[in-house]
């Protein structure tokens, strides 16, 4: 287990490293594309969310949540992604949303750190986030 330290510039500056942001992206659609389609099916995103428990649970208390509620839920997640309507989420309509939603926690975050606990091997965007900037103090020295 470690902890990285982050804030609202550390998550911006990862989504502007262009060629870094979008490699993370391209690789965590490419986990996400259960059937290697090339696009994300209604389940395929679902099954994404599921795993992460984040609607689920409130600061990792379980709360009751109806399945109706959880299926309305995930079918607007899915709608936000799916900007064409196509009934899929391509690359692009993923690599856009993700975007946004990044720079929306940046823009959250400001200047305020905070502590971020991740388990050995996590490999979420915060946490490459963290990892660019401690890549670029480390080469100031």
């Amino acid at each position: 287990m470690g902890v990285v330290i982050i804030d609202g510039s550390t998550v911006r500056e990862f989504v502007k490293d262009e060629e870094l942001f979008k490699r993370s992206v391209d690789e965590r659609f490419a986990d996400l594309d259960l059937n290697k389609d090339g696009v994300l099916s209604r389940s395929e995103l679902r099954k994404a969310f599921e795993s992460l428990r984040l609607i689920e649970t409130h600061f990792g208390i379980d709360v009751a949540t109806t399945p109706e509620q959880l299926t309305e839920l995930y079918d607007s997640i899915f709608n936000k992604f799916d900007c064409d309507g196509s009934g899929t989420i391509d690359l692009e309509e993923y690599r856009s949303e993700m975007k946004k939603i990044l720079l929306a926690i940046a823009e959250g975050l400001g200047s305020s750190p905070i502590q971020m606990a991740l388990d050995d091997g996590d490999d979420n965007f915060l946490k490459q986030a963290a990892d660019l900037e401690a890549s670029k103090l480390s080469s100031k020295s």
